[in-house]
């Protein structure tokens, strides 16, 4: 029997499932995408918070083996379709990746990803906050990068692939890129990785027209 292809409910607009969209195109994993209706509500039906109990999105059901949130989902995939390319084996490359992985729910979702959310979805918090805490976080990836190509090394892994899109996309939340070149170099080298899928630009923040 032929297995069924993996299927990945995603969001357009959300850099979290974006991460997964990524990596999917990334190591090439046949899948098919089903968008959720997130003004709709449909993430909070019973059949998706059977997939999800918090009913969020990104979730993955890899011919039954079902997974929710986006970070399990890049281990899962790094593991199951990368071998040690994406995600190392050994204990000092696995902890370097899991530091990235940590910011990328930390100060990364609390800096850049938030203010974005204050701008594109008019989200309640206060956007000067967000802000200095997307250009604290994103002082301490340019420092960092100065040292070395990728997060966590020298090749990239799912640390790159977990920051990428809210730092892509932090200048609409107003957070301007213009002050960090290592950070803009690193964008650079991901979007040349062979199978490289970008997410959609919304005209908000300093991409507003």
């Amino acid at each position: 029997m032929q297995a069924v292809p993996l299927t990945f409910y995603s969001f357009p607009l959300s850099g979290h499932a974006h991460r997964v969209a990524l990596m999917l195109s990334l190591l090439d994993v046949p899948h098919r995408t089903v968008d959720v209706d997130l003004r709709g509500g449909e993430q909070k039906r019973p059949e998706f918070l059977a997939l999800n109990a918090f009913g969020q999105v990104p979730v993955i059901d890899d011919n039954g083996v079902v997974i929710a949130d986006s970070t399990a989902i890049l281990v899962y995939l790094a593991r199951r379709y990368g071998g040690e390319a994406w995600l190392p084996a050994d204990p000092a490359g696995a902890a370097a990746v899991q530091r990235w992985l940590s910011a990328a729910s930390g100060p990364l979702a609390a800096g850049p990803a938030t203010a974005r959310l204050v701008t594109l979805f008019g989200a309640p918090y206060d956007a000067q906050t967000t802000m200095a805490r997307a250009h604290a976080f994103l002082a301490v990836m340019e420092g960092e990068l100065g040292r070395r190509d990728f997060l966590a090394g020298s090749a990239p892994t799912i640390a790159d692939v977990a920051c990428y899109a809210y730092v892509a996309h932090a200048p609409e939340g107003n957070v301007s890129l213009e002050g960090y070149p290592n950070v803009r170099a690193w964008l650079a080298r991901i979007e040349n990785l062979p199978r490289f899928v970008p997410m959609a630009s919304s005209p908000v923040g300093l991409l507003a027209a």
